[in-house]
Formats: C-alpha cells, structure tokens, sequence
C-alpha cells in the first residue's frame, strides 16, 4: 500500500520530533522559570529593546570593567546628555548597569550578573 501525502507527513513530522527529542533540541538546562524570574527577566528584556539603549550598553560593555563617564557617551554617540540620562536611567532600572555619580558626572558600568541570568535563559539546546 502507498503512504498519502499526508500519512508521509506526518511520519516525517514524527520522525523530526523524535529526533528532536533525543539530541535535547530547545529545552531549556535550567527548567521553566517562575512568575518573579520571568518579571525580572522580561524588564531586562524591555529595556534592551531600543535600539539607542543596546547603542549604550554597547560602548558601556566595550569597556570591560572599567566605567564610563555620560560625559563620554554623548560625545561618542553624537546625542545629547539628557538623552543619555534618559536611556542609561532604564538600564539601571532593569538592573543591567549600575550608576555611580562623580562630581557633576555619572559613571556606569555593566552588571555582569545580569547579563549570566539573561544568557542562561536563552540557552536553549
């Protein structure tokens, strides 16, 4: 007897799943994450979606552990101190930099834990 069209499919279907299934594709090493991890996560998440604050965060980040003066940002991304204020302010909110104030200037930095609790949600596989 020859298999439909559809029978076929749904063996290949099958088969995929079971492949799958066996090499670990798309779970996640950690298990489901609970209501607050979720929350926490997806502020972090909110506040990498803007283009200008992934901007930020890349010039901050391209520093290592050293700090990084606003004073800086502005002249390097060609924007103005209230704009950088305005953005670096989420980041801090979602926990993904941290502020120190110097004198007239505030000086940032990556929080390098936040960024370990991202990745390891997005491990999947």
């Amino acid at each position: 007897m020859v298999p439909t069209a559809t029978q076929t499919a749904i063996d290949a279907s099958d088969r995929h799943h079971s492949a799958s299934a066996s090499s670990g594709c798309c779970s996640l090493s950690a298990g489901p994450i609970g209501v607050d991890d979720a929350q926490r996560s997806a502020g972090m998440f909110k506040a990498l979606a803007d283009p200008m604050r992934l901007r930020l965060l890349s010039h901050v980040a391209a520093q290592g552990c050293e700090a990084v003066c606003a004073c800086d940002l502005t002249e390097d991304l060609g924007i103005s101190q209230s704009t950088v204020s305005h953005h670096m302010k989420k980041l801090v909110d979602a926990g993904l930099i941290a502020r120190e104030q110097r004198g007239k200037w505030a000086h940032y930095t990556v929080v390098p834990e936040a960024f370990a609790t991202l990745r390891g949600l997005l491990e999947i596989g």
